[in-house]
């Protein structure tokens, strides 16, 4: 099949403002709990939907009172807060245009996208965001008015500013917004190239958010609790987060990712949003907490047995020794994965890029079934998502309501439908690139089986061809290299070159017990570690794993361990941890010449 299309059972109001739901909520259920916050000890204190609606309201007026005028655009540059929210709301109240700065973007990155959008007030999150834009010559942001702070009390300063206007200022100001009125600017990755800035309006998140509701339902449902921990700049995280205000669901937030288990346990969610390392993580985590036990052999059985158990869903259900298998080993290793989740988490959703089929099947099996979709920035988030009801593990399921998917002659999948963006920002060259008959060309490769499901094979841009003319596609190689406990990041290699390679970074939060296990000392060098025999060798298992997966002209020959890892603060992953392939190309160039020299067998 080439093309599948979902009809839509719902209509966008023509005055679709998307901080509509905070006065609905504040009017029909004032006392609604809609947040937890934190208390600034450790605990969490509600935000009711009164509570809410009052905040957004005088933050609203505010930025009224500070010159903020529809269409104006307000940058935030912040991490994943309770403000960042009430922030957005106010900002839509307003009329204004939210755009969206990762907090951990460096001078140049805020520079481009402060000056290419003509932000006239920026909110950082603290002194150290605020040293970041002062680096910024004045002269780069003629447009940009103000820089006020979100820990020196942005929100008291701005509900001080607008205290004298009355709470009908603002709503005027929401009557003059319209389903086509932009609501966000967020910039591409930008993974290659000069990011660009993505319009988003107010009738693209009404639409992502209503489509979420209908496919998560189950779980995206009033009185259910979740933890976003992803960072709202981001449109993946920042569409969820406006499903769960929507349906009532309460939100907590975190930044902090070195904490997430024990998050987990104290917040216990009813569903996380994660990014697929996240969930390689709690796996990898798991596994080597198991083997480093004495009790590696328990948890690779109960694993298997997941695996099984979850693809016998899909071929008429488990035989009676499976469902015996299953039954103990969700009494002494399943359990404890879902409790270490908090205890009630009854699903995850997955995007940002693949999870992989083996993990998908694991988790279900463990009872904790991740729903994968899929979507981009251009988007709104998801387009396509498994959902309780229809589920294919190993695909990004199918399109939600009112939406299209097809795949062109070359293989390139094409989207259409509401929560597909309209135009980039000032940059009609590249809209136009974009479309095809009206049609929004991803860039990415893919396949539609006869139900609709829809599998992402690759990246048009990242395929590979070798200098025989094989045509690679690097991401099922990765992905199944980087689901191994030691390894935290690979990139395949090989374009115009006589065969396939790959470089490799080792997981330094696994690299203690690793050693530990290996009677290594702990102040043990990577550099001494690439070279140890019993790593390099359960590189190579893993390595020959993934070469089963792919043809013996596409597979890996020859690897590099390098010893040190690639991260978003060296630059050589996005926020969301996506390979920068250019980036890692340049400056890892000679380690790849070293991949095609001459080399005694086994070496790496």
């Amino acid at each position: 099949m080439h093309e599948f299309e979902a009809p839509a059972s719902y209509t966008i109001p023509e005055h679709a403002n998307n901080s509509d739901s905070v006065f609905l909520h504040a009017e029909h259920s004032p006392h609604t709990v809609l947040f937890n916050v934190s208390d600034g000890s450790g605990g969490l204190t509600d935000v009711t939907a009164a509570e809410f609606a009052r905040t957004v309201t005088d933050v609203a007026k505010g930025l009224i009172a500070s010159g903020i005028e529809p269409g104006d655009r307000v940058a935030i540059m912040a991490p994943t807060r309770y403000e960042w929210v009430v922030l957005d709301h106010a900002i839509w109240a307003t009329g204004g245009c939210t755009v969206a700065i990762y907090d951990s973007s460096a001078a140049e990155q805020a520079t481009w996208i402060l000056q290419d959008s003509a932000t006239q007030l920026l909110i950082v999150d603290s002194d150290e965001h605020r040293r970041i834009i002062e680096e910024i010559d004045d002269r780069a942001l003629p447009d940009l008015r103000e820089i006020l702070q979100i820990d020196k009390g942005v929100v008291e300063e701005l509900t001080t500013r607008g205290a004298h206007l009355d709470d009908a200022a603002v709503h005027t100001r929401r009557a003059e917004v319209g389903s086509r009125s932009p609501a966000t600017l967020i910039y591409t990755s930008g993974t290659t190239g000069r990011p660009k800035g993505v319009i988003l309006t107010h009738g693209n998140l009404y639409a992502e958010s209503k489509s979420d509701r209908i496919a998560l339902g189950e779980f995206v449902t009033e009185g259910n609790k979740t933890l976003m921990f992803l960072p709202l700049a981001h449109v993946f995280a920042r569409a969820v987060t406006l499903a769960a205000l929507d349906a009532k669901v309460v939100v907590a937030f975190s930044s902090d990712w070195s904490t997430l288990v024990d998050q987990f346990g104290s917040f216990r969610p009813h569903f996380i949003l994660a990014v697929p390392r996240v969930f390689e993580k709690v796996f990898n985590g798991a596994k080597q907490k198991a083997h480093a036990g004495g009790k590696g052999k328990i948890f690779d059985l109960a694993t298997e047995t997941a695996v099984a158990w979850s693809e016998a869903q899909d071929t008429g259900g488990p035989g009676i020794g499976l469902r015996l298998r299953h039954a103990l080993f969700d009494t002494i290793v399943y359990r404890t994965l879902r409790r270490a989740l908090g205890g009630r988490c009854e699903a995850a959703v997955s995007g940002g890029g693949p999870l992989g089929a083996r993990l998908g099947h694991f988790f279900r099996g463990a009872g904790i079934p991740v729903y994968e979709g899929y979507g981009l920035t251009e988007t709104t988030a998801a387009i396509t998502v498994n959902t309780p009801a229809d589920t294919r593990v190993g695909t990004v399921g199918r399109p939600t309501e009112g939406h299209a998917v097809k795949i062109a002659d070359d293989g390139e999948l094409l989207l259409r439908g509401p929560v597909v963006f309209s135009e980039y920002w000032g940059n009609p060259q590249a809209t136009e690139d974009a479309f095809a008959d009206g049609w929004f060309r991803t860039g990415d490769l893919g396949s539609i089986d006869r139900d609709g499901y829809l599998t992402i094979t690759g990246r048009k841009k990242e395929i590979i061809v070798t200098a025989g003319g094989k045509n690679v596609s690097p991401g099922l190689m990765e992905d199944s290299l980087r689901a191994h406990p030691l390894i935290s990041q690979a990139m395949v290699v090989g374009d115009g070159r006589p065969f396939v390679g790959a470089l490799i970074t080792l997981d330094p939060e696994a690299l203690p017990a690793w050693k530990d296990s290996h009677d290594l000392p702990a102040d043990t060098s990577n550099e001494t570690l690439i070279q140890n025999p019993d790593l390099i060798a359960e590189i190579d298992a893993a390595l020959a794993d993934t070469n089963k997966k792919v043809s013996h002209a596409e597979a890996i020959k020859k690897i590099r361990i390098l010893p040190v890892d690639w991260t978003e603060a060296t630059g050589e992953l996005t926020p969301k941890m996506s390979l920068k392939r250019a980036e890692v190309m340049k400056k890892y160039a000679t380690e790849v010449d070293k991949i095609y020299e001459p080399a005694p067998a086994g070496s790496h």
